[in-house]
């Protein structure tokens, strides 16, 4: 894959060691112009041309890769610049997300609020429905205290009944005892006067 700038060159140092490898083919070139303009036979300044044309065919390579690279990073660059702006857009659509997730939960608060509501005004309703109103109360307290004294007046009826018939119920017991007093006396008197005349018809015959 294609590296950040910092890290082509960072990896070019580590390869070059201390990243003069440009400078090095340049010197080694100078160094066989130098020897093919001293050489002395035709062999040797054949061998050094050759050695030349290797080293420049080397340097422009390194220079086509370098400018390769170069674009490739320019290109790099643009394209994280273009990933930069849309991530900024991103955060902003996420930071609307959010925003409107936020004003979401504050909807679904308020409507669980108004759900509850409803349902304790319903409860209560039902409630009421269930009771008479305070007009149909007062009537039928009114009546049930109709009905309360009508009661009371039967009870104190049925309680003086019952006493004239404690009463009379006394007199009675006591009539039927002075009359069993009497019949017990009757009884004692007539047992007497039967042993007297008993006695009497026994003291004649002797």
């Amino acid at each position: 894959g294609v590296f950040p700038p910092d890290e082509v060159i960072r990896k070019r140092l580590l390869i070059d060691g201390d990243g003069a490898g440009d400078d090095r083919r340049i010197n080694l070139l100078v160094k066989s112009f130098i020897k093919w303009c001293n050489s002395g036979s035709q062999e040797e300044g054949y061998f050094q041309y050759q050695r030349m044309l290797s080293t420049l065919s080397q340097c422009e390579f390194s220079m086509g890769k370098t400018l390769l690279v170069y674009d490739m990073n320019l290109r790099e660059m643009e394209n994280y610049e273009k990933i930069y702006k849309d991530i900024g857009k991103d955060e902003q659509i996420i930071a609307a997300a959010h925003e409107k997730i936020s004003e979401c939960k504050k909807q679904i608060l308020q409507a669980k609020r108004i759900r509850k509501n409803r349902q304790e005004y319903d409860a209560l309703a039902k409630v009421i429905q269930h009771h008479p109103d305070r007009h149909e109360t007062l009537k039928q307290l009114e009546a049930l205290g109709k009905e309360l004294q009508h009661l009371s007046h039967i009870k104190e009826n049925v309680e003086d009944k019952l006493e004239l018939r404690r009463k009379q119920f006394h007199v009675l017991l006591s009539t039927i005892h002075e009359l069993q007093q009497t019949l017990e006396n009757d009884e004692k008197l007539s047992e007497a006067e039967e042993s007297q005349e008993i006695q009497m018809e026994t003291e004649a015959k002797q």
